[in-house]
């Protein structure tokens, strides 16, 4: 750009201008602090920038939209670039597994025709290999059954290049049959191809997938399996020797903890091996030392079942642009025989390794790669990793308190001679170092000086775990005490505080904070917030509001055999990152992998059990009649030891309501529930649910001289279910009276379900005004047989304010004119 005139005469003529560098840099410099300035903003900059003063303020704007469009296609064209790569490196790994499968197809092609030929033969050769397949019996020489192994540095060195060639011919070849995992579709946004064992020794899963970190930082995060695998207690590396290859041996011995209270936890006492391959891969593979000799051992530890790890490990491949191309095997037998034959299913199935091991290490490396590429601030100013740390405290401190082990300091209080419940204590000093002491102005400093646990575990049938899980976390007060709540939010603040007075009917609602989510939406965090514990703060010092972190997984109804966990833990309202956490919370995991996937469309709050008339015996959801699952429990209670006593009671009295609630829930969210005639059998004395919304229509045609209903016959219940006004019945033989009935719109205003309208009574829907007119009036609705009632305002179960233009009030009578209760219709209602 040349002079003033030159410049303006330019911008006068509409073409192109020309800025110096120091005119750009200016424009960059304000370009970063705000992308879209102002009008203002922009005659500001000229007047501030004296290079800038021969710039026409409609010029700058020019120059900021096309420096936006420019920023615009770049990115594009980066995120481009970036799918290009991952649909390369995934057409490559598809390439790879293509080989792989035809060379399995042609090993199945001529074991066929070798049993065609030889039908004796193959006969004996079945009968030798245990049922296995010709292509998997030569891995009978992996487990040594006789002669020992021998252990020295020589031994190991011989053992670990044995265990990586086994290792490679299962992660790329064909040592073992593997089949697609149900529900895994490949692509440039999945996880990756994971696939499990068909037909072989023990379980087996096998993953390859993108990961966008580079091979090394991949191998340091999946040998620190405690980082990221949930179900690893310990790993402790007992000797490191290296190999003349540049490889290193480790000596290592693993604890895995148990998934429920009804079966032991495992053990591992294994060889690791690092080696760089000939084409710059980085292998790790692994394999257990369970029969060897001239070497260290380890000998059994009490409270554990030695397991053993058959060759495993991680291929990782450096990808072109960056990052890895990661090959998983994970291959255990984890001796099923140890634990009852109801639960054998959990050490039997691939699926479930798939889910819990294979597929975990997968999405921790992609997850830590987001995080990198986008290290934004999450919930409540918590960066990922900060967030990531709690959520590994969490499942930790669950674990612990369901396998309750003796050196971490839990002792076995003695039972009250009924063995549903078991209770633990532990008052060691790591365990109260989550809690902290703090004064208070009335002068108390006290500090809980033991944590009790209760714990126990339930098979459920019939029930998939995702929708049983969702519904305990969205619907709370269908199981919680508050008073509980109560009690353990005045514990972590080590304030002087009482025993909790249960009161019925106290749950005031919660309110669901998000706090943050992985990649696949497969496990978030949140923040609860409890409402109405004001009349607590009487019993105990504690604050206004009660905060509980949680952690929800396993929610998806379409992930095959997947593990459902919501823990959830007291915090602090400051909620800082060292907080004391003492988790407690439910655990449930399928027991089979025969049923069938559940239609996305079934809601929780069991409308569909009343769509009479569309289901027949033939149902799709009868099919999932023999799923089984086995859910955990574990409560953990911080206490003061001269209490120990009653704490105990209250916790295997809590624990125990909490069963039959679940009890009660998992039933009429079963299948077979959805006819009447089984999970929401009306109370004894009640109507079926066809006479109750005839006798409601009838009535209402009596008193009011007009239709409520369109639909006859047995389209008259579902007319009711779907009305539009909210309509709810409450007894006439309760004082208070309560909600018997309500339909789908009557349940969304009182935010509710059907297992616990029963729980609600009239009056305590309604404000001040409201009662004093129910009570006036509620004479005439029994004399004159019904009432009008002006619009006005109500409260639903969970607190909300809700107002209606105007509601009817009518007596139902039943066939013999007699009266069985109170029908209310609630018109035009909405949330405040």
């Amino acid at each position: 750009m040349g002079g003033g005139s030159n410049n303006s005469h330019n911008i006068d003529n509409g073409k192109y201008v020309r800025y110096t560098p120091e005119q750009v840099e200016a424009l960059e410099r304000l370009y970063n602090d705000c992308p879209k300035p102002s009008s203002m903003r922009r005659q500001q900059l000229i007047r501030e920038c004296p290079i800038l003063s021969n710039i026409e303020p409609k010029q700058i704007k020019v120059w900021f939209q096309n420096r936006r469009c420019r920023e615009k296609q770049r990115k594009e064209a980066s995120r481009l670039q970036a799918v290009n790569r991952k649909l390369t490196a995934m057409n490559k790994l598809l390439m790879e597994e293509n080989d792989r499968l035809q060379k399995q197809v042609s090993n199945l092609v001529y074991e066929n025709s070798y049993f065609r030929q030889h039908p004796q033969n193959g006969n004996l050769a079945t009968t030798d290999t245990s049922c296995e397949s010709v292509v998997t019996s030569g891995q009978h020489h992996l487990t040594p059954q006789h002669q020992p192994r021998d252990a020295s540095p020589a031994g190991l060195l011989s053992i670990a290049d044995e265990t990586l060639t086994e290792f490679i011919s299962k992660a790329t070849g064909t040592a073992v049959e593997w089949v697609q995992m149900p529900g895994m579709k490949p692509g440039p946004d999945s996880i990756g191809i994971v696939a499990i064992s068909h037909g072989c020794t023990g379980i087996a899963a096998r993953a390859c997938g993108l990961v966008g970190l580079d091979p090394t930082r991949v191998a340091e995060i999946l040998k620190d399996k405690p980082c990221w695998l949930r179900d690893c207690r310990s790993l402790d590396i007992v000797n490191v020797l290296s190999t003349a290859n540049g490889g290193t041996l480790e000596l290592i011995y693993m604890q895995m903890y148990a998934p429920t209270t009804l079966a032991p936890a495992r053990d591992f006492w294994m060889l690791r091996y690092t080696s760089v391959m000939e084409d710059g891969s980085l292998v790790i593979c692994e394999r257990s030392l369970n029969n060897t000799q001239n070497g260290p051992s380890m000998p059994p530890s009490p409270h554990f079942v030695r397991a053993e790890i058959l060759p495993s490990g991680y291929l990782i491949r450096p990808c072109e642009g960056g990052g890895s191309i990661l090959h998983i095997v994970d291959h255990f037998d984890l001796e099923p025989w140890s634990v009852p034959e109801v639960l054998r299913s959990l050490y039997e199935s691939s699926t479930l390794l798939a889910q819990r091991t294979t597929m975990a290490a997968l999405r921790y490396l992609r997850q830590i790669s987001q995080e990198i590429s986008q290290p934004n601030v999450s919930g409540w100013g918590r960066r990922p990793a900060a967030l990531r740390a709690l959520s590994q405290r969490l499942s930790k401190g669950f674990n612990e308190a369901v396998n309750g082990f003796n050196d971490e300091g839990w002792s076995m209080l003695e039972s009250d001679g009924v063995d549903d419940v078991t209770l633990l204590v532990n008052s060691s000093p790591t365990k109260m170092m989550m809690t902290s002491s703090l004064p208070f102005s009335n002068g108390f400093t006290s500090m809980p000086s033991a944590v009790l646990c209760a714990k126990a575990s339930m098979l459920l049938q019939n029930v998939p775990p995702s929708i049983l899980l969702r519904f305990l976390r969205e619907h709370r007060q269908e199981w919680a005490d508050n008073s509980i709540d109560a009690y353990s939010a005045a514990a972590i603040k080590a304030g002087p505080c009482s025993l909790p007075i249960p009161r019925p009917g106290s749950f005031g609602g919660q309110v669901i904070l998000p706090l943050a989510h992985t990649i696949e939406n497969e496990e978030f965090m949140e923040v609860i917030k409890l409402e109405s514990l004001g009349h607590y703060q009487e019993d105990m010092m504690m604050p206004a509001d009660v905060f509980l972190l949680q952690m929800c997984s396993g929610v998806d109804e379409n992930a095959v055999e997947s593990c459902a966990e919501l823990i959830f833990a007291p915090i602090d309202a400051s909620f800082s990152d060292d907080a004391p956490i003492i988790p407690s919370g439910f655990r449930i995991i399928p027991l089979d992998t025969k049923s069938e996937g559940v239609s996305p469309n079934r809601t929780l709050d069991l409308a569909s059990a009343l769509d009479v008339g569309s289901r027949t015996g033939g149902d799709s959801c009868g099919s999932r009649g023999n799923t089984k699952s086995v859910m955990t429990i574990a409560f953990q209670l911080a206490f003061e030891m001269h209490m120990q006593e009653n704490v105990a009671s209250m916790a295997r009295q809590y624990v125990r309501s909490v069963i039959a609630s679940v009890q009660r829930v998992a039933l009429a969210l079963s299948p077979s529930s959805h006819q009447l005639s089984s999970g929401l059998r009306p109370p004894p004395a009640s109507p079926e649910a066809h006479t109750l919304a005839r006798w409601i229509s009838h009535s209402y045609r009596c008193y009011l001289g007009v239709e409520l209903l369109k639909s006859n016959g047995t389209d008259l219940l579902k007319s009711l279910w779907h009305h539009p006004d909210a309509l709810m019945c409450c007894s006439l033989k309760a004082l208070p009276p309560v909600f018997t009935f309500a339909n789908q719109a009557g349940l969304d205003m009182l935010e509710t379900t059907l297992v616990a309208l029963q729980d609600i009574t009239l009056e305590k829907i309604f404000d001040n005004n409201g009662k004093k007119t129910l009570c006036s009036d509620f004479p005439q609705i029994m004399q004159q047989g019904f009432m009008c009632i002006d619009g006005g305002i109500c409260m639903s179960s969970m607190g909300r304010a809700v107002t209606y233009e105007k509601a009817v009030a009518w007596k139902v009578l039943n066939d013999n004119e007699d009266p069985h209760c109170i029908c209310v219709m609630f018109l035009h209602w909405s949330f405040i």
